[in-house]
Parts: C-alpha cells; structure tokens; sequence
C-alpha cells in the first residue's frame, strides 16, 4: 500500500529536477551572453580604430546619407 504522500514525493522530485536543469540553462546563457558581450565590444572598438585611421573627422554612423 502507498502512502498518501508518495505522488506528492514524486511531484517535487519531478519539480526539483526541473529547476536544477532549468538553473544549468540560464547559467550556460549568461556565460554566452558575457562572451558575446565582449566580442561585441572588441568588434565595436575595432571598427571606431578603423574609422579613426581613415582620417574622416565625423563617424559614419554621424554622417547624413548623399540624398540629404
């Protein structure tokens, strides 16, 4: 005979099992994002290196389109 608190165990192992793989998720997500984060960061910083030794004064970003 099962004790009335068997499905209860069984439901919070389940639950248990969930939040312990759900935590692995987010933690191998914000380690993704910290490193994309700073790729994204070294791209930036490369690209404003490149348009500062083309000699243009004004950033392209800055700059207003030719059919302005």
């Amino acid at each position: 005979m099962t004790s009335p608190l068997t499905p209860l165990e069984e439901q919070i192992a389940h639950l248990t099992r969930t939040v312990e793989d759900l935590s692995e998720v987010v933690a191998r997500q914000a380690r993704e994002i910290d490193l994309l984060g700073r790729r994204l960061g070294l791209l930036m910083q490369r690209e404003a290196e490149r348009e500062a030794d083309a000699g243009g004064t004004i950033p392209l970003a800055d700059q207003r389109p030719p059919h302005w």
